[in-house]
């Protein structure tokens, strides 16, 4: 880091490079310096298959979070959801920008909802979460692993070989590809990853709280968004589940409490369990415990045989 610039890792896909760009700006603005982008290509950006069998989503992170223990980068920016739960010495989240829509959003031919696809149309999506809500839904829908950037998946849609394509709204937002979506999946019916739709903002531990850089992280930090996905990953966490387990969270605020519903399925969907809970304590702690406990619920049903199915 020099006077007035500071260094952003960010994966190389358009999508990483616009959100890094998003959130690097904000905290450049606010601290008074320049951003300047280091693309870093990661272990997920180069092997193929499904993500699950390649270590879960922590094979985006892995390459970024070396660069910043190198200090070859001051900052890197992650989607939330790609960072596994257990924290690594010598990096902090330093900041979470308010979160985009966390909900999925189905990009289906002809503009059909989930409902109205026809009996055994072939829907695209590489996540096991989304599949077994999926398939709870609609058991006759033919699912179809898929991989590669968010232009890919869609290009697969009708005159491509799939009938629709299951995305994360927030990357459709933010590449400005809302006009793509034919149904944004309402939460009581299909809920999303643990932090879905939330940027991570990581730094070494030894940034000196003083700096402007902490300023600008300080300064677009979101509370209600800290809440929410600290509850969500508490979650997971504690079921022991990968990133890639077919669990499904969403926090949120709702009249000054913070609400959070979890669901844990098996993989073919015949099998699902859902609990809500809120508290009114507004801490980072409290919204820990909030996860936790529903967790502890769950697990006492047996959620950890569902989770651990695709581990």
């Amino acid at each position: 880091m020099s006077e007035g610039t500071f260094k952003v890792g960010t994966r190389g896909s358009q999508l990483a490079m616009t959100q890094t760009g998003y959130a690097a700006d904000a905290v450049g603005a606010a601290a008074g310096m320049t951003p300047e982008l280091i693309t870093v290509r990661t272990e997920g950006d180069v092997l193929t298959g499904p993500l699950s069998q390649m270590g879960g989503t922590g094979v985006f992170a892995t390459a970024l979070r070396a660069r910043l223990l190198d200090r070859d980068v001051d900052l890197a920016v992650h989607s939330l959801k790609d960072l596994p739960t257990a924290a690594v010495p010598g990096l902090v989240i330093a900041a979470l920008p308010e979160r985009e829509d966390p909900r999925d959003a189905l990009c289906a031919r002809d503009g059909l909802t989930l409902d109205e696809l026809p009996q055994g149309a072939a829907v695209g999506t590489g996540s096991p979460r989304r599949v077994a809500q999926l398939r709870a839904l609609r058991p006759d829908l033919k699912i179809v692993d898929i991989r590669g950037n968010v232009g890919t998946r869609l290009n697969r849609v009708a005159p491509g070989d799939l009938d629709a394509v299951v995305l994360a709204a927030s990357g459709l937002k933010r590449l400005g590809l809302e006009g793509r979506v034919t149904e944004y999946m309402d939460p009581e019916r299909m809920l999303p990853a643990p932090g879905q739709g939330a940027l991570a903002l990581e730094v070494s531990s030894e940034l000196a709280e003083d700096s402007p850089l902490a300023r600008g992280l300080a300064a677009v930090d979101d509370l209600p968004t800290r809440l929410a996905v600290s509850a969500e990953r508490a979650v997971l966490a504690r079921l022991e589940a990968g990133c890639a387990a077919p669990v499904g969270t969403y926090g949120r605020m709702v009249d000054g409490d913070l609400h959070l519903d979890v669901v844990v399925a098996n993989p073919d969907g015949t099998e699902v369990m859902r609990r809500s809970e809120a508290t009114d304590e507004l801490s980072v702690e409290a919204a820990k415990a909030l996860g936790v406990r529903i967790a502890d619920e769950l697990l006492a049903d047996g959620a950890d045989r569902l989770a651990r199915l695709t581990l």
